[in-house]
């Protein structure tokens, strides 16, 4: 009962198998696992969605075509033609991330021994993700500007006695955004995630009460329901903000004298 109701059980990882080498051991671990789900099963969904194209497509190619249309109009809008190029990029880590939110909503998805885990609510993953955004930005921008990408940093048409409040300003400002891109994603679904475990546990503690304690649960177990569909819409909010974020962070590369 204590581990069906304790809602931080749910984060918990677990290793599933460890590689000893040398002094140190390489764990598969409940997260990789559901990493590697995600992965699995975005590029299983893309190949069957896709294996017979026609120029009447069925309803898994609208799906997909409608996801590619939606993803390239969120690059367009935010930074521009040129920023197309990083398609692969962001409609990689959109798909990733929201099939590993929408996984974590399942609370029977199979797995050995453990059950809905939700990587992208652990600060490890999301800043890991966070700073592959910013390693993207800061290699094509040196690669394509060289040092005038540090331009980011001195805004254009200020007085230059400024710049001595403004440029650290602006190096704060840029090195604090794989910190909030990624505090961001895992504060979200962690919250959302620990809400909906303790209203569960309301419900089993309630159900083991007897007739009055059912009769109490009905209204957490509302709550519950209304929360899973709060979630799920959140899933895919907290998905496209990333990739939102990571468009406008991208326009910088292509742009960095533009603000």
């Amino acid at each position: 009962m204590a581990d069906a109701t304790n809602p931080i059980k749910q984060f918990e990882i677990h290793s599933i198998a460890g590689i000893p080498f040398g002094d140190w051991k390489f764990d598969f671990t409940n997260s990789s696992y559901f990493m590697v789900t995600s992965v699995i099963l975005v590029s299983l969904l893309l190949s069957l969605a896709m294996s017979r194209r026609a120029l009447t497509p069925g309803r898994a190619q609208s799906m997909v075509e409608m996801l590619y249309e939606f993803v390239t109009a969120m690059i367009r809008s935010m930074a521009g033609d040129a920023g197309l190029k990083f398609f692969p990029f962001v409609f990689t880590l959109f798909a990733f991330i929201l099939m590993g939110n929408m996984l974590g909503m399942l609370p029977y998805f199979p797995a050995p021994g453990f059950h809905g885990f939700t990587f992208t609510s652990h600060l490890i993953i999301t800043f890991a993700l966070a700073m592959s955004v910013m390693a993207v930005v800061i290699g094509y921008g040196v690669f394509r500007h060289g040092f005038k990408f540090f331009s980011l940093f001195f805004p254009s048409g200020v007085p230059w006695p400024l710049y001595f409040l403004l440029t650290p300003i602006e190096i704060i400002s840029f090195l604090s955004r794989p910190v909030t891109l990624g505090v961001r994603l895992f504060a979200n679904m962690l919250a959302g995630h620990i809400l909906l475990k303790v209203f569960a546990g309301f419900v089993v503690m309630l159900g083991s009460m007897g007739a009055i304690g059912i009769a109490a649960a009905i209204a957490p177990l509302a709550m519950v329901v209304a929360l899973t569909a709060l979630e799920l819409l959140v899933a895919f909010l907290q998905a496209y903000v990333f990739a939102v974020l990571t468009c406008i962070y991208l326009s910088d590369a292509l742009e960095p004298g533009h603000h």
